[in-house]
């Protein structure tokens, strides 16, 4: 009994540290956890980059466009990959950006002259108080 003692506790205690770590895990984002916000000739934008878009989609003549803003969100930045980054890290990100204040993903789809559906996922940065895009490219399943 005493030698079921010795070797069990340790097990009991690795046991109930790793289901208490499980606990505390939190499932990583998905796109599909965020909302379409449509853009159109009435929508009031929430910030530089939504004005910039919605401006763009009134000169093109588009709307009206959808977004999917995800933020400064690190899970869904690894599932980006554009023309100059592939499942980036923020640490990435300041390399590339020397000067890097902020940055934002997000996803926009609208129809084209054609009216195919055109869905993109664009990295936007500011650097010295300007925002710009700083890559465009897809979202990874």
């Amino acid at each position: 009994m005493r030698r079921f003692l010795t070797i069990g506790l340790p097990a009991v205690a690795l046991a109930a540290g790793f289901l208490a770590g499980l606990a505390g895990c939190q499932r990583s984002a998905r796109p599909e956890d965020f909302e379409w916000t449509t853009i159109d000739e009435s929508y009031t934008p929430k910030n530089y980059v939504e004005q910039f878009i919605k401006s763009d989609a009134e000169q093109k003549g588009i709307f009206p466009v959808y977004i999917r803003n995800y933020g400064k969100d690190p899970a869904i930045l690894k599932r980006f990959r554009g023309t100059n980054f592939a499942r980036p890290a923020v640490a990435a990100l300041n390399l590339a950006y020397r000067g890097l204040d902020d940055w934002l993903l997000l996803e926009i789809k609208y129809r084209n002259e054609k009216q195919q559906e055109v869905l993109r996922a664009v990295l936007y940065v500011e650097i010295g108080g300007n925002w710009k895009v700083g890559d465009s490219g897809a979202l990874l399943k």
